[in-house]
């Protein structure tokens, strides 16, 4: 629940409406310049989570590497996060909200997978196979690799 503004407290109480109803009401009362300010700076938020994307497309254009152009736009902007070059704050109003939103993006996508059922009646069988083999890998191959970081550490008291 919102905090309460007690400027408002009266007006409140005066209608006597439910505890659930006042941080509606708060966001009605809040000064419009204080709701302009947070939204110009969610957009300038997004604005430069886009950039960074647009550059990770335009280094991964220009370099010919063999990875997509998004995920050297995650590289660079944990990069970025990491040398304190943007700070947390710069980008974590957009990230939070686009995290909280994230089993949207892939609605097109499975969407648009219902275009390949032939695909999938014909090479179904070896599609799943091949999903259930680099999953067990990958799961052997992270355990292996962290008992190994871990080899030399003592263990922890009980």
């Amino acid at each position: 629940m919102g905090r309460r503004n007690p400027a408002c407290e009266d007006v409140w109480r005066g209608w006597g409406l439910p505890s659930q109803s006042r941080f509606t009401l708060e966001r009605v009362a809040a000064p419009p310049e204080a709701f302009v300010k947070k939204k110009l700076r969610f957009l300038g938020q997004v604005a430069l989570l886009a950039g960074i994307y647009l550059l990770g497309n335009k280094i991964a254009a220009f370099v010919h590497l063999p990875v997509p152009g998004n995920v050297v736009g995650i590289i660079l902007l944990y990069a970025l996060l990491n040398l304190g070059v943007v700070p947390l704050e710069y980008v974590q109003d957009a990230a939070d909200f686009l995290l909280r939103h994230l089993v949207f993006f892939f609605i097109p996508v499975a969407v648009d997978l219902m275009n390949w059922g032939g695909v999938f009646y014909r090479y179904g069988l070896a599609l799943a196979l091949a999903i259930l083999v680099s999953t067990i890998l990958t799961f052997l191959g992270t355990g292996y690799i962290a008992q190994w970081l871990q080899k030399d550490e003592k263990p922890c008291p009980n």
